[in-house]
C-alpha cells in the first residue's frame, strides 16, 4: 500500500528524485508523506512532512543531498498526522526508516526499548523497527543489526533503512514488495518499478526475506538471516515512460480507459504462447479454481462463464480471502490460478502459500513482471496492460477478461476464433469511447448524482458484469451502488425499489436476454427509472446506451461503459477518480 522511494548518488538533488520518485507512487493510495535527507554539514538526517496529497508540494528547504529517503503512508497504527509520517529517524538522527506492513509485536517491543531510555515521536508500529535497529546497533555492525531486527518483527514487512554516517541503505522484505534500481554511480530502492521508469529500466524484485545492501556504486543482495550473497540476475522493465504519465489527460483512470482497444488487440496479437501453457495445465489437473479479490474477483466469475459456456468445463472461483475453507479440497493434481493486476495482493499470495504447501499447482494471470505472484506461479500469463495508475482497475480488469477468453477458445482448439472474437471486441470498444458516447454518459451522471443509491442488474456473463460496474461507481463516486443478478430480484432486493430508483440493466442478446428484460419490467413497474446498455432500445428503457453484441465478449464493452459512467459521476460530484478515499491501489496488509 505504502509508496517508498530510496536514491543513492552523486546527483545534490536528492530531495527532488525522492518526491518525484513518490509522485509516481501516488496511486497506491496515501494519506501523508515525507522526505528525509543526509545534512552535508551535520550529517544527521533532516525530515520534511505533510498530511495529505503532494500536489504542486515541493521540497526546497531540505538541503541539497546525494542520499535520501521517501514514503507516502496509508495509516494503520496512529492517526493521520505529522508526526506519524514517515520517515522515522533513530534517537541519535543517524538512521532513517521507512516502513510497509504491520509490526504485530511492536506493543511488547516498544516497552523493552522504552525502558532503555528510546524516545519515541511517534505512535506508529513502524518508529519501533528504527530504535530496535538503533539498540542492535550498540554490539552490531550496521548490516546485521537490521537483519536482526527485521527477524525479530512479527508479521509480513518490508523496511529500508539508511545510514546517515556511512551512505548505506538497508532493505529486507517479507511479503512486501521492494524492487530495486541499477544506475550508474546511482542506485535507487522503491515499492514498484514504475516509479523507477525515468531513472532505469534494469531492475531486481527482492525474493522473499531477501536482505539488500545499497550503495552509489553497489548493490549486494544476500539471505536475510544468514547474510550470504545470492548471485541476481537482474530484469529489463519493458513497460514505457510515457505509458505511466498522464499526458494531456486530466486523469489517469480516463487515459487508461481509453487505452482499452489497443490492450485487448495486444492481447490477441501477443498472449497466444501463454494462454496455451494455462490451457495445458487446465487440461492436465482435476479441478481448477480461479482465486482473485475485488476486482479479481469478478474476473474470476466472468471466468468461469467463459469456461463453462466455450470450453464445456467447470470451473470454480473463490474471494481470496474466503479460500481456507476450500484448502482441503486441494491435492498434487489441483490447479489454483490467481489473478491480480499488482501480483502483490496480500489475501491472494497466501491462497498462493497455502496451495503450495497442499502441492497444488499454481498459475497466474498477472499484470506485473517480477511481482511476488508472478514469482510464485509455476506458470505466468502476463495479463500486457501495461502500467495502470489509476485506484480503480479498468485497463487490468478488461485484459483479464480477454486473456480468460482466450483460454477458454484455446482449451477447444478455436484459438484463432478466439483471437478474431477478440479484435472484435476491441473495435467495438474504440467505437464506444468517443466523445457523443461521453456526452450522453455526462448527462446520465447529472442524473444520477442526485441519488444515494443505485442498482446494476445482469444475468450469465452480464452477472459479474454488475458486480464490476456497480464496484467502480462506489470506489470513485462514494454513491452506494449494487450489482446483482437479475433473477435475485423478486426474492428480496425489489423491496429497495421506489419511485425514481436508478437501475442498470445489462442486456446483451444471448440467452439471458428475454429473463433479464422480465426483471428490468419488475423494477420499471415499481417506479423505477431504467438504464439500459444493449445493443437493442427497448420501450422501458429511459436512458439507452447502445453496445454491439459480441456474444460472451459482450462483457467487455458493457463494462467499458460502466467505467464511463463512474468516471463521468466522480468528475460530476468533484473528486478525484485516481485516488479514491480510503484505498489503495495495491492491498499488502491482511
Amino acid at each position: 500500500m505504502c509508496g517508498i522511494f530510496a536514491y543513492l548518488g552523486r546527483d545534490n538533488n536528492a530531495a527532488s528524485i525522492i518526491l518525484e520518485g513518490l509522485k509516481r507512487l501516488e496511486y497506491r493510495g496515501y494519506d501523508s508523506w515525507g522526505v528525509a535527507v543526509k545534512h552535508p554539514l551535520t550529517e544527521k538526517f533532516v525530515i520534511w512532512k505533510r498530511v495529505g496529497k503532494i500536489g504542486n508540494a515541493s521540497v526546497t528547504t531540505l538541503p541539497k543531498a546525494t542520499i535520501g529517503i521517501g514514503h507516502t503512508r496509508w495509516a494503520t497504527h496512529g492517526g493521520v498526522t505529522v508526526r506519524n509520517t514517515h520517515p522515522h529517524l533513530d534517537c541519535s538522527g543517524n538512521l532513517a526508516l521507512v516502513h510497509n506492513g504491520i509490526i504485530e509485536n511492536y506493543g511488547t517491543l516498544k516497552q523493552q526499548l522504552l525502558r532503555k531510555g528510546h524516545r519515541f515521536m511517534s505512535e506508529t508500529d513502524s518508529e519501533v523497527a528504527v530504535h530496535l535497529i538503533e539498540e542492535l546497533e550498540k554490539t552490531l555492525s550496521f548490516k546485521p543489526a537490521v537483519s536482526q531486527a527485521f527477524h525479530k518483527l512479527s508479521g509480513l514487512n518490508a523496511i529500508i533503512v539508511l545510514n546517515a554516517k556511512q551512505e548505506t541503505c538497508v532493505a529486507i522484505r517479507s511479503g512486501s514488495p521492494l524492487v530495486v534500481g541499477f544506475g550508474s554511480e546511482q542506485n535507487y530502492l522503491a515499492s514498484d518499478a514504475v516509479a523507477l521508469l525515468p531513472h532505469t529500466r534494469k531492475v531486481y524484485f527482492l525474493r522473499e526475506k531477501e536482505l539488500v545492501t545499497v550503495r552509489e556504486n553497489l548493490i549486494e543482495v544476500g539471505e536475510g538471516r544468514t547474510g550470504k550473497k545470492h548471485h541476481i540476475t537482474p530484469q529489463w522493465i519493458t513497460w514505457k515512460t510515457n505509458e505511466a504519465e498522464k499526458g494531456n489527460y486530466p486523469h489517469f483512470m480516463i487515459k487508461e480507459i481509453e487505452e482499452q482497444p489497443n490492450t485487448i488487440q495486444k492481447i490477441a496479437t501477443t498472449n497466444l504462447s501463454q494462454a496455451n501453457r494455462i490451457a495445458d495445465m487446465i487440461r492436465k489437473s482435476s479441478g481448477t479454481t480461479l482465486v482473485g479479490c475485488g476486482s479479481a474477483a469478478y474476473a474470476c466469475i466472468a471466468g468461469s462463464y467463459f469456461f463453462s459456456k466455450i470450453a464445456k468445463l467447470h470451473v470454480n472461483w473463490v474471494l481470496g480471502s474466503e479460500f481456507g475453507a476450500q484448502l482441503k479440497l486441494l491435492t498434487n493434481k489441483s490447479l489454483v490460478i490467481a489473478l491480480s493486476q499488482s501480483g502483490e495482493t496480500m489475501d491472494t499470495l497466501e491462497v498462493v502459500r497455502k496451495a503450495k504447501e497442499n502441492k497444488a499447482k499454481v498459475a497466474c494471470i498477472v499484470n506485473v513482471v517480477g511481482s511476488t505472484l508472478y514469482r510464485f506461479a509455476d506458470e505466468k500469463l502476463l495479463i500486457n496492460a501495461g502500467p495502470e495508475k489509476a485506484v480503480a482497475s479498468t485497463k487490468a480488469f478488461t485484459g483479464k477478461l480477454a486473456n480468460l477468453l482466450l483460454t477458454a477458445y484455446i482449451l477447444v482448439g478455436k484459438s484463432k476464433q478466439g483471437i478474431k472474437h477478440l479484435m472484435r471486441t476491441a473495435h467495438i470498444c474504440r467505437t464506444i469511447i468517443n466523445p457523443q458516447t461521453r456526452k450522453k454518459l455526462k448527462k446520465i451522471a447529472q442524473q444520477l448524482r442526485k441519488h444515494k443509491h443505485i442498482y446494476v442488474i445482469g444475468r450469465g456473463i452480464s452477472y459479474p458484469a454488475a458486480l464490476e460496474i456497480a464496484l467502480k461507481i462506489k470506489e470513485i463516486s462514494y454513491i452506494h451502488a449494487e450489482g446483482f443478478a437479475a433473477g435475485e430480484l423478486k426474492h428480496g432486493v425489489i423491496a429497495l425499489i421506489d419511485r425514481g430508483t436508478p437501475c442498470i440493466v445489462i442486456l446483451p442478446k444471448d440467452e439471458t436476454y428475454a429473463a433479464t428484460l422480465a426483471g428490468a419490467m419488475e423494477v420499471k413497474a415499481r417506479g423505477g427509472y431504467i438504464i439500459g446498455i444493449s445493443g437493442h432500445n427497448h420501450e422501458i428503457f429511459d436512458r439507452f446506451i447502445k453496445v454491439e453484441d459480441i456474444k460472451e465478449a459482450s462483457i467487455i464493452p458493457n463494462v467499458v461503459i460502466g467505467q464511463l459512467l463512474a468516471y463521468e459521476l466522480a468528475v460530476s460530484l468533484g473528486y478525484d477518480p485516481d485516488m479514491p478515499r480510503n484505498l489503495a491501489k495495491s492491498v499488502t496488509v491482511k
